[in-house]
């Protein structure tokens, strides 16, 4: 295996083909443009649920027009914050983040630490026993290095023997290139 043409988020979608199955109850926490849905909504089929968030009206309706377009209706588009999805859902087997802002989208409205953390907070409290969070941190821009600070110095102190979590870095690529987290649950 090579990592020269891979990035975060091919490895988040890799990491989803490898562990989401058939059935599954899946969470988009970030709907953005509805790629991530719709692959979350392919691999769990059509006897899974998947549930996507978002803050942005526009982020909602770009996401349900991807999913009409390829004819998935197994997914329920929710138009609030991710830090409230424990609201709305008991239990999933994965729940994925890209942290940062809507691609092509006002980029004056973003993902915040504090709402970032909650959210977090909440998908480790529903994830099943095997489940496991993936998050894609786009951390460039104004205020995207306060949230990536934030987001690794929560991640380091989460208790090793509750959760393991894996950080890859692309180190050498120039312009803040996306971190890939898993945080997966230990049985």
């Amino acid at each position: 295996m090579t990592y020269f043409d891979k990035n975060a988020l091919k490895l988040s979608h890799g990491h989803m083909r490898d562990n989401v199955k058939e059935g599954d109850i899946a969470i988009d926490a970030t709907a953005g443009r509805g790629r991530d849905t719709l692959l979350l909504s392919e691999l769990v089929g059509d006897s899974g649920k998947v549930y996507a968030f978002d803050i942005q009206k526009e982020a909602i309706e770009s996401t349900r027009a991807l999913l009409e377009e390829n004819g998935r209706v197994n997914v329920t588009l929710i138009n609030e914050s991710h830090h409230l999805m424990a609201e709305f859902v008991k239990k999933a087997k994965a729940v994925i983040f890209n942290l940062g802002f809507l691609p092509g989208g006002d980029h004056s409205i973003f993902s915040h630490s504090d709402t970032s953390i909650k959210a977090i907070d909440a998908a480790l409290s529903i994830i099943d026993d095997d489940g496991f969070v993936s998050i894609c941190s786009y951390y460039g821009g104004d205020t995207g290095f306060e949230e990536r600070d934030t987001l690794l110095s929560y991640l380091e102190n989460l208790d090793q023997k509750k959760y393991t979590v894996m950080l890859q870095s692309f180190h050498n690529r120039k312009n803040c290139p996306p971190l890939f987290i898993i945080i997966e649950k230990n049985r």
